[in-house]
């Protein structure tokens, strides 16, 4: 018989703090490691309020952090951002704090790179089906529909 292993309230904080301190983390994938470790809920609690309270979680930090790396790194546009971080249950204040940060002209001049790279990828000779392709490649990764239409439109002839 295998049996689970238990951790006590210091040891489950100990460990907490190492995995906050390795990477941002939202209050959710908190609760669900200390849930995975068979915490109680009043366990949980307290081990959460002593994360935030010496700043090893911080949910603005978190959404900043989020948007900056998926919109640098995957591209992501503002819509897929913000149902990210609302599947993460952080709060609509927060959310639009983390896309506020995102410059304009920055985010026009990422759109417009993506757009024609995507453009010259693709390889549909019906022009029909390849504007569909290049609408829902943006689309998915949550562009916004008035930017993917006029971009698809200009490109795609």
């Amino acid at each position: 018989m295998q049996t689970k292993k238990t951790y006590t309230v210091q040891e489950a904080t100990k460990k907490l703090e190492h995995y906050c301190a390795y990477q941002e983390r939202c209050h959710q994938e908190v609760r669900q490691k200390l849930e995975g470790m068979y915490m109680i809920p009043e366990a949980i609690d307290v081990i959460i309020v002593h994360l935030i309270k010496h700043n090893f979680l911080n949910e603005e930090r978190f959404a900043k952090t989020f948007v900056q790396g998926k919109f640098r790194i995957k591209s992501w546009g503002i819509n897929r951002l913000s149902f990210e971080l609302k599947k993460k249950n952080v709060s609509k204040c927060n959310i639009n704090l983390a896309i506020s940060e995102i410059e304009n002209e920055e985010y026009v001049e990422v759109f417009d790179g993506l757009a024609e790279k995507r453009a010259n990828l693709l390889k549909e000779t019906n022009i029909y089906k390849k504007r569909k392709k290049f609408i829902d490649y943006f689309l998915y990764r949550g562009w916004e529909p008035y930017l993917v239409y006029e971009k698809a439109n200009e490109l795609i002839k």
